[in-house]
């Protein structure tokens, strides 16, 4: 069996921090965000926007922007919320949902954009 690597996050150290599963890959780029879109849509889930201050990412909830986007097929559309979002609050984590209505839950969620992290 192969060794299992550790990652070594603390609450002391903020840039160690990890949020979801893609957290600990590599950063998207912009077509690996649009792939994720795509598969959210090509699931039928509905998409969602939240966004948080750094600090708060992990034990607050995070904040609505605007409504789920229930029924949309139009990738451009929700990159195009997700960068509104975004460039209201630079300052803040970005993160995109995809609600699966049939489990009544999230199909899965992401950081798509990162706040700056103080120390």
């Amino acid at each position: 069996m192969s060794e299992i690597q550790d990652y070594n996050s603390k609450l002391s150290d903020p840039n160690s921090r990890r949020f979801e599963t893609f957290s600990y890959l590599p950063e998207m780029s912009d077509a690996d965000v649009r792939k994720q879109v795509q598969y959210i849509v090509d699931q039928g889930w509905n998409p969602a926007i939240e966004h948080t201050e750094p600090e708060n990412a992990f034990d607050h909830y995070w904040y609505m922007w605007k409504l789920p986007m229930f029924g949309e097929t139009d990738v451009d559309a929700i990159l195009k919320e997700a960068e509104a979002c975004h460039k209201a609050h630079p300052e803040h984590h970005v993160r995109l949902i995809g609600y699966d209505n049939y489990r009544q839950t999230q199909g899965t969620a992401m950081v798509i954009y990162r706040g700056p992290i103080d120390a």
